[in-house]
């Protein structure tokens, strides 16, 4: 039983001012009861990758404290189970197997890449469990069955618009390539080559590193032998900023894009051998639709700084699911059916949020064009405008 129906006597006033104070205070945990609506978390919390991991949470629980604030789930408060696996595709199958035999967990968020969750995708198809996969953008990560969801753009979708910015805008006719040695860089590397080969572009290398690498001296001397006019750099953003000061103190001062370099971590690491760098990412910080400034606000607010990608990505899911979860039910089959039925949701990535029930992914996606300037981000802006 929801806080105004237990104080019916309370003026509408008084109510408002004590609303207020519990939401300024947190989660309004007084305005839920009854058992919490449980999201299962697959994702790094130690190792190589936990960064991303605390970026989530971040997100997720700011959230939560603005989900309960606001009733919950039809009263009910909501809550999550964070289970650390590192980003290792055999401890995501362990995860799996102990989600699906919760009957407490509604749906599985994650895990970080896309490698790591496919790895279980099999196993929640089979346990009717839907893991959303909210950073996973391999093409194939929806394919395994009807049980996989995300609201990441597939690489299949975003890397031709990448290459279109590449060749047109930042004008690189032969570039150099270099990639994270995953599937996700190799899937990412393979569709722009293809796409920027398609618009007249060639591709002088492709060169792939490893994700514990730190020196790239000899990898860039290789590239820079090649005689690019551009690198392209398919990267996180911690390996990114170490390629990108690298090249920068040997002298390499080629136009960069580089995937990575859509995080403020990507600013701090890079200094000022990042000013320049482009980077395509789907939530602006300086977006004006309501959604945005409120969720930048807040974030600032509580976390004094402004959010990461992932941060908005984490923010994004947990509210889009307490969305469904709030109209269709929170049974496992709703929350699949539910993701199926919601149209226009609000989103601080999206205008709004529909999704394309063949592919299960984001329907009608863009990306938004940055450069890295002074310690921070401007909108791409062409010549011409």
């Amino acid at each position: 039983m929801t806080e105004h129906r237990l104080l019916p006597a309370l003026s509408r006033r008084l109510f408002c001012q004590l609303a207020l104070v519990s939401t300024l205070a947190g989660p309004a945990l007084a305005a839920t009861s009854g058992d919490p609506v449980y999201i299962g978390v697959s994702g790094p919390l130690t190792g190589p990758q936990a960064q991303y991991g605390a970026m989530w949470k971040q997100g997720f629980d700011l959230a939560l404290k603005e989900i309960n604030a606001d009733g919950g789930i039809n009263g009910r408060p909501l809550d999550y189970i964070f289970e650390d696996t590192q980003n290792d595709p055999r401890q995501t199958i362990a995860v799996a197997q102990k989600f699906i035999a919760d009957p407490k967990i509604s749906v599985e968020v994650g895990d970080f890449s896309s490698t790591s969750s496919m790895a279980a995708s099999p196993l929640y198809q089979r346990g009717k469990l839907v893991q959303f996969g909210f950073t996973n953008s391999h093409p194939d990560f929806t394919k395994t069955g009807d049980y996989m969801w995300s609201n990441s753009v597939p690489q299949s979708q975003e890397q031709p618009l990448v290459a279109r910015h590449v060749v047109e805008d930042m004008g690189m006719k032969k570039i150099g390539v270099m990639y994270l040695n995953t599937d996700w860089g190799k899937t990412s590397k393979d569709i722009f080559a293809k796409a920027a080969r398609d618009l007249g572009a060639e591709i002088t290398t492709e060169e792939g590193y490893l994700g514990d690498e730190k020196d790239f001296r000899a990898t860039l001397v290789r590239v820079r032998d090649t005689h690019p006019d551009g690198l392209m750099l398919v990267s996180y953003y911690a390996d990114a900023a170490l390629i990108v000061r690298q090249a920068r103190e040997m002298g390499i001062e080629l136009p960069i894009f580089a995937a990575g370099a859509n995080s403020p971590e990507f600013i701090k690491l890079a200094g000022p051998a990042g000013n320049g760098v482009h980077t395509a990412i789907n939530f602006a910080e300086t977006s004006t639709r309501p959604e945005v400034e409120h969720f930048v606000a807040a974030f600032k607010e509580t976390y004094g700084q402004g959010p990461s990608h992932f941060a908005a990505m984490a923010y994004d899911t947990f509210n889009l699911l307490a969305a469904v979860m709030r109209e269709y039910g929170t049974s496992r089959e709703d929350v699949k059916e539910g993701l199926g039925k919601i149209t226009d949701a609000k989103s601080v990535i999206f205008p709004k949020v529909s999704f394309d029930p063949e592919t299960r992914r984001i329907s009608d996606p863009s990306v938004t064009e940055l450069v890295v300037q002074d310690g921070g981000y401007t909108v791409y802006q062409p010549a011409s405008q």
